[in-house]
């Protein structure tokens, strides 16, 4: 069962303010779709998502749904929340059951959450079988008419999930710790996007865990300096410890501001598609 609604606090210096009206388009013409995706594991995809999905609800007002099609299903555990059953996510692809029968509401007002379960591990080839290349699109478009924004938590793979996402995503926002690795990881996403839709959407790299008491970090950022960036700090770890967003656990906290920041860049780039 949901926490009781919690209050939104204002995050420090955000001017964004709530949102007196829709959004930008997204595919169905009343939302946006945002996907936070890297094809490399452990870059904080989940921590990302959670953030914004809250950064959506608190600071632009905006009805949001966070989707978790990662099979850890970290998203609905950072928001205290799990599957209400087993085998039931892949069944929304298959329409053998409806994407509003597994949305569950959070403790706070605005964030609703579409947990993962086992299940989504044999999605891949549960799409292959189907053969609809849009299947999740047009299921984010159905669903944008109830929400203004729809967050995907997504896994680090290269299939045809990832395909769909892509297809599906109206902004990729890529986590990128400061490292080699992650720099080649951005290179196979621009790749893996670019080569599964003629329009690709928008790319949003993110410096994440970036820490400027470490060179390599240092000259990642000053190598991209337009980039928005997360720092490394405890307070993010203790968002899965408390089950809360940042924005809420420690509102005035460097690490808040910086996810305020990435949203109003967020807001700004869907702007961009108007």
């Amino acid at each position: 069962m949901a926490a009781k609604k919690r209050t939104l606090p204002r995050i420090a210096g955000f001017t964004g303010g709530p949102s007196k009206k829709a959004g930008p388009l997204g595919a169905s013409g009343s939302g946006a779709t945002i996907a936070v995706y890297s094809v490399k594991g452990g870059v904080g995809k989940t921590t990302f998502s959670a953030n914004l999905a809250w950064c959506s609800a608190a600071l632009s007002g905006h009805r949001t749904l966070l989707w978790d099609l990662d099979a850890a299903g970290g998203s609905g555990f950072l928001y205290g929340l799990e599957p209400k059953g087993s085998r039931l996510a892949e069944e929304v692809f298959s329409r053998e059951r409806s994407p509003s029968a597994l949305i569950q509401h959070t403790g706070w007002d605005n964030i609703d959450i579409l947990p993962a379960d086992e299940s989504i591990r044999a999605l891949d080839a549960q799409l292959m079988q189907l053969g609809k290349r849009k299947r999740l699109a047009k299921l984010t478009s159905q669903l944008s008419a109830q929400y203004e924004r729809i967050v995907l938590d997504c896994p680090p793979v290269m299939n045809e999930l990832s395909a769909q996402i892509v297809r599906a995503a109206d902004l990729v926002i890529v986590p990128l710790p400061p490292s080699p690795l992650s720099a080649r990881a951005f290179d196979l996403v621009v790749r893996e996007i670019s080569g599964n839709t003629k329009r690709h959407p928008p790319i949003l790299p993110v410096l994440s865990m970036l820490d400027m008491r470490r060179t390599l970090h240092r000259q990642a950022h000053e190598a991209n300096p337009n980039w928005p960036s997360i720092p490394y700090a405890s307070v993010v770890e203790q968002c899965a410890v408390h089950q809360q967003p940042v924005g809420a656990l420690a509102p005035n906290s460097p690490a808040a501001q910086a996810f305020a920041r990435l949203w109003a860049a967020i807001e700004k780039k869907l702007g961009e598609k108007r």
